[in-house]
């Protein structure tokens, strides 16, 4: 497969959004084209990078489509609110849950076995 170079730097943000209103009468690769979204292969062969500058134009307009855990946008697992006793006898209470909830290292809780559940209370820091 041929390597692939990346020509001028594409549009983005409002830069992009300008620039595709200005457009309206080309079609939606001939935008990106003149957007910037190309690639010169080795061989000399340009080609549209079109899902990145869709994805550009998604985002300029704040649409977010990957979902995200944190604000830092690592993703991973979601939260299923069920946990699992581990082979050792340990109940590990996940970071999600924990960040959702607020707890801070340190933090402690009174455990409650009730008839069907387990009820952590949480004390004051000791802190």
């Amino acid at each position: 497969m041929a390597k692939k170079k990346q020509s001028a730097e594409p549009l983005t943000g409002a830069a992009l959004l300008a620039k595709v209103k200005t457009l309206n009468t080309l079609s939606k690769t001939q935008k990106a084209k003149a957007c910037g979204y190309t690639t010169v292969t080795k061989g000399g062969v340009e080609r549209v990078n079109l899902l990145p500058f869709l994805n550009a134009l998604l985002e300029a307009e704040g649409i977010e489509l990957d979902s995200k855990v944190d604000g830092n946008g690592r993703g991973g697992r979601t939260t299923t609110y069920r946990v699992q006793v581990h082979a050792n006898g340990n109940l590990l209470i996940g970071a999600a849950y924990t960040a959702q909830m607020g707890i801070k290292p340190g933090d402690a809780f009174a455990i409650k076995l009730r008839r069907k559940h387990i009820q952590l209370q949480q004390l004051d820091s000791v802190h």
